[in-house]
């Protein structure tokens, strides 16, 4: 446990330490760092360009969870199956969370452009609108794009758990009549609590920090349409040079991260080994 406790202390913990010592400064990132206080601290929390973003960071997540645990369930339990074509597709699903989120965030706002993008080539109108000059529309096409990225990586995770499901389960269940649609309400998905519980912290945990995706996207535009907390921070920090109001963000998001995390696994309660033993 040593060499992690040490990376974890060097790159997490005391870095960690220095933001929260820096959100009591009116630091610019250049000059000398003068301690302020509770400065920085009053500033932002009376500013109410913080509390759109706040709603707008949760409103991604939980956009982003409803889009992405439904999609990722079904296809991890298509692709648990031992068929080799399942295996193809699996494969197939999984290379989007290779790419970089700058590149794939490049890409869509190429594909999306509405003179020079993939409707104005295919000559489809619905598909020429100003995808990203459009609050409403910008918002989705995050949403979207979030889920294209990142739905394999939740679909590895069902994947394995589906795979760790005993077998005599459904065996039972397929003499007792029960068809494939009754199986995975009636089984799959309770077996999956667990996995779902893990899965959902990683999603809902990881949308504070859908950072580079949305400022190649949008850069928070149209307008401040997109411009979440992870934004919000790096705008305040590095374009508006006040460092910080940027660490005070950062303590903001490390807070409600941990109180996201624990409120999540105290759902699933203690025994995470419970659900694969259910109906044995």
């Amino acid at each position: 446990m040593l060499p992690a406790l040490v990376m974890f202390l060097a790159f997490a913990f005391i870095p960690m330490i220095g933001v929260l010592v820096l959100s009591f400064t009116s630091w610019d990132g250049i000059s000398a760092i003068s301690f302020t206080g509770l400065t920085s601290w009053l500033g932002v929390l009376s500013d109410p360009g913080l509390y759109h973003s706040l709603v707008l960071t949760f409103a991604v997540m939980i956009c982003s969870w409803l889009v992405q645990t439904p999609i990722s369930l079904l296809l991890g339990t298509f692709v648990a199956g031992r068929q080799r074509y399942r295996a193809v597709l699996a494969v197939l699903y999984f290379l989007p969370l290779l790419m970089s989120s700058a590149a794939v965030a490049i890409a869509f706002k190429s594909l999306l452009d509405p003179y020079f993008g993939i409707g104005a080539g295919l000559h489809l109108e619905i598909l020429s609108q100003d995808w990203l000059g459009d609050p409403r529309l910008a918002f989705g096409v995050v949403i979207f794009v979030i889920a294209w990225q990142f739905v394999p990586f939740h679909t590895l995770i069902y994947q394995g758990g589906v795979r760790q499901i005993p077998g005599q389960l459904y065996e039972a269940a397929q003499i007792d009549g029960a068809g494939r649609i009754r199986q995975f309400f009636s089984i799959t998905v309770p077996q999956l609590k667990y996995t779902i519980i893990t899965s959902s912290t990683l999603m809902l945990v990881g949308s504070l920090t859908y950072f580079d995706l949305i400022f190649v996207l949008t850069q928070g535009g149209p307008g401040n349409a997109t411009r979440i907390l992870a934004l919000d921070m790096y705008i305040r920090g590095f374009q508006a040079n006040q460092m910080g109001a940027a660490s005070v963000i950062g303590v903001f998001l490390v807070a409600l991260g941990l109180v996201l995390t624990l409120g999540i696994q105290r759902l699933g309660g203690r025994d995470r080994a419970a659900s694969q033993m259910e109906g044995m």
